[in-house]
Order: structure tokens, then sequence, then C-alpha cells
């Protein structure tokens, strides 16, 4: 089943927050979804300990350098879709984790810092492409970006990566005062009480598009796979 890893080398880049967002929505389709929370501060963790979590939906927390790849084996075998917490720093775990990749996603915000570091992320998965000698797809994902407005530093740092070929993902995730009540509270953003936590249907909205993209890029990927065989 597919694994998705969520990497970047920098942290604060909004890794868990997408990471739960996606699972969150996967799992609400009925799908059987495992997190692995290999960073060290456990966000994922704590999240998972709070109320509402989605019955479908487990996470791992207790993988290091030495287990990672065999836990990322072996949940594939009994999850739909299998998402990876990476930490935000570098480690062999990131290497490693992405060599079992079926699609990498690097949250970056529109900065030009992240935006450098985003891309170092890229040829991280480039040398693992190399060093397995397979394919992995890879794309980065802007995140805490204002729904409004697109600012210059955004729309300038897209342009340098499409004129580079650097894959972005079309959808982004907001800044949203939904996405940090569910760390807050647990559950998901469905279970939000809309007296205490603002526009809730537009951060569903926003999650769902993101949700439905990886899951066009996973099928566009398997059908690429085996065209190739």
């Amino acid at each position: 089943m597919p694994t998705i890893v969520f990497a970047s080398p920098k942290g604060g880049a909004g890794k868990s927050t997408s990471a739960v967002l996606l699972a969150s929505e996967l799992a609400g389709t009925g799908a059987e979804v495992t997190i692995i929370d290999a960073d060290p501060n456990r966000p994922v963790s704590r999240w998972a300990k709070r109320p509402n979590k989605p019955e479908n939906l487990t996470v791992l927390d207790n993988v290091t350098e030495q287990t990672i790849i065999k836990t990322i084996d072996k949940t594939a075998l009994t999850s739909t879709f299998v998402i990876v917490d990476l930490e935000g720093t570098a480690s062999r775990m990131i290497p490693y984790a992405m060599s079992r990749a079926d699609l990498v996603i690097i949250p970056t915000q529109a900065s030009l810092l992240d935006a450098v570091e985003a891309v170092s992320a890229i040829r991280e998965v480039k040398q693992q492409e190399e060093a397995f000698r397979i394919s992995i797809p890879a794309a980065i994902l802007f995140t805490r970006t204002s729904s409004a407005i697109r600012t210059r530093t955004l729309v300038s740092i897209e342009a340098e990566f499409a004129e580079n070929g650097v894959p972005v993902f079309r959808s982004r995730i907001h800044e949203r005062e939904a996405y940090r009540a569910i760390f807050s509270f647990g559950g998901c953003l469905s279970g939000l009480d809309p007296a205490s936590v603002r526009n809730i249907p537009a951060a569903v909205e926003n999650a769902r598009d993101f949700a439905a993209e990886v899951v066009a890029m996973l099928k566009g990927h398997k059908v690429q796979s085996e065209v190739a065989a």
C-alpha cells in the first residue's frame, strides 16, 4: 500500500499539520491509515492522545534509524495508507524513509530561506533514486499561506520553481485557526465546534483539495510505473 513521506530539513515547515490533515481526510473515506511519528517532538502522537481520533487511524511512535524501514514495510502490509512524519533536521532516518516512499511531500513556507531548504530536500530524493535505482515522486507543498493574497515572495518562488522544473502542489495549506485547533482539542476538522473555531468549512475544503491531489499523484505514478513495466 502507498507510503507517503513528509520531509523537510527545516523545522516549523508544517509537516505534522499537513500529515494529520491528510491522514484524517483519508481515514474519513474509510481507509485504514497509519501515521509513523518519527519526529522526536512527537506532535502527532500528542494529537492522537486527545479525544476523537478516528478509530481507523493508528499512530506509531516507537521508531528509530534502525527500525524505520522495517516499520514502514510491516505497516504497509496492513494499512491502506502509510504516512511518515519525519523530524525537521537532517538525519539518517530521512533517506531510509524516502527509499520506501511512493510519494515524498516537502512542506515549505513562502520564504526564500524555506525554499532553499525545500530544494535541498528534492536533491535528497534524487540521490535516493540514484542509489536505489527507483523512481520516487516528490513535490513541494506551500504551507501557512494566505487564502486571500498571493504575496510577491510566493509568486517569485513559484516562478523560479516552475522555471527549474521543481514539482509543486497546486493546492496549498493555508493559515487556518482550525488547523491549530485540532492539535489543541483533538479529533478532525469536522468534529470542531463552530462556536469556538472560525471558518471550519473553508478549512475542510482546503484539506480535502490537498488529499484529493495526493491521491491523484499516487494514481498517476502507479499508471506510469505499470506502463514502464
